[in-house]
């Protein structure tokens, strides 16, 4: 079982720059690879980013490629996702998630813990 919190959301400009964290509860942390989604308003939740359980292989949503960085930090049960160059499309409530299967995955229905979600809004 792991419970997983998001923090680090607010307003930014458009251009701005945010850290979302995500600490996880569980001493299985290191095990799990993690993904970041997130939802507008309107619209289906999507893929932005995951990381396999040792931090080595990435994969990144089109749309954030060269902007976004995942990352973490397993000795502190932490992911984050570094947010450059905002854009007002980059607006949305972001969640973290976990899973146990192998690779990269971009489906959020093979998740199998979520967090509650932290709201960024970039403002033009």
């Amino acid at each position: 079982q792991v419970q997983l919190v998001e923090s680090g959301g607010g307003l930014v400009q458009v251009g701005g720059s945010l850290r979302l964290s995500c600490a996880a509860s569980g001493r299985t942390f290191s095990s799990y690879a993690m993904g970041w989604f997130r939802q507008a308003p309107g619209k289906e939740r999507e893929f932005v980013a995951a990381i396999v359980w040792s931090g080595g292989m990435t994969y990144y949503a089109d749309s954030v490629k060269g902007r976004f960085t995942i990352s973490r930090d397993n000795a502190n049960n932490t992911v984050y996702l570094q947010m450059n160059s905002l854009k007002p499309e980059d607006t949305a409530v972001y969640y973290c998630a976990a899973q146990q299967r192998l690779g990269l995955i971009t489906y959020a229905i093979l998740y199998d813990y979520w967090g509650q979600g932290t709201q960024v809004t970039v403002s033009s």
